[in-house]
């Protein structure tokens, strides 16, 4: 984090410290020696509950939350993200430094995370920038009823994979995380969008939430950090808390397990 940006110089609250660079991935370490999927979320959320600001998230953002968006990714195996978000945010792959490529070397991490893309119907085109702005080559997940169509429109781009349990016209998330782990991606951090992280939720997999809470508010119509058919509850316990100079709050909650 350049030191000249306003935004970038963060203190973990409830003690003071004043958080280097360096201290960031320890901070926001995943779980050792993990048997199974640990699903970690990133939003960024107005102060009145807004995901958004005309359909992009990107737009409530600042450079500490930049940073940190970047070092989940730095930590992650594997990035899931739904095809709507990928479409929105018009996602290429993830972009790491030699830095964070030889500390992903050192954790037994492969350089670059891939971006796993979660699409029921299979309606991704292979002109996509996820596909084509990328070092290695995208995780697809469908239904099973529409993986072959969508290996046949994707070809060599994508990495196509049925996402399906016992519907096989729809993706079931706990398939995708034990396919995941099986391959050794068991750190999963997911951006998105609303709908996917409801889902996550629903189904009961969410195990931690980093939240950034930007500095303003938004109005209109703009969708909640999660959106679904249903409600659960699920509680939280809060792991901690880092402000920086720009007004942003950077939470991180675990799930609670008593």
């Amino acid at each position: 984090m350049a030191e000249a940006d306003a935004g970038t110089h963060l203190t973990l609250l409830g003690t003071g410290e004043i958080v280097t660079e360096d201290r960031l991935p320890e901070l926001y370490a995943y779980p050792e020696n993990l048997a199974s999927s640990w699903v970690r979320s990133n939003f960024i959320s107005s102060l009145d509950g807004g995901a958004t600001v005309d359909g992009k998230s990107g737009d409530l953002a600042g450079p500490g939350d930049r940073a940190l968006f970047q070092v989940m990714r730095d930590l992650a195996d594997v990035i899931v993200v739904g095809a709507g978000t990928v479409r929105a945010e018009n996602y290429g792959g993830a972009k790491l430094g030699v830095a964070a490529r030889q500390s992903r070397q050192a954790r037994g991490q492969d350089e670059v995370p891939p971006i796993c893309i979660i699409s029921q119907s299979g309606r991704l085109e292979r002109d996509m920038r996820v596909f084509t702005d990328t070092e290695v080559p995208p995780l697809v997940f469908t239904s099973l009823d529409t993986s072959g169509v969508t290996r046949e429109r994707l070809g060599d781009s994508a990495e196509m994979l049925s996402g399906s349990g016992p519907d096989a016209g729809a993706v079931d998330l706990a398939t995708v995380l034990r396919t995941l782990a099986d391959r050794g991606l068991r750190r999963v951090l997911t951006e998105g969008g609303p709908r996917l992280h409801g889902t996550f939720i629903e189904d009961g997999l969410l195990d931690e939430l980093c939240l950034s809470l930007a500095p303003t508010v938004v109005g209109g119509q703009a969708r909640r950090i999660a959106t679904g058919v249903s409600q659960v509850h699920t509680p939280m316990r809060p792991s901690m808390l880092l402000s920086d100079d720009a007004g942003y709050l950077y939470a991180r909650y675990v799930r609670h397990t008593p």
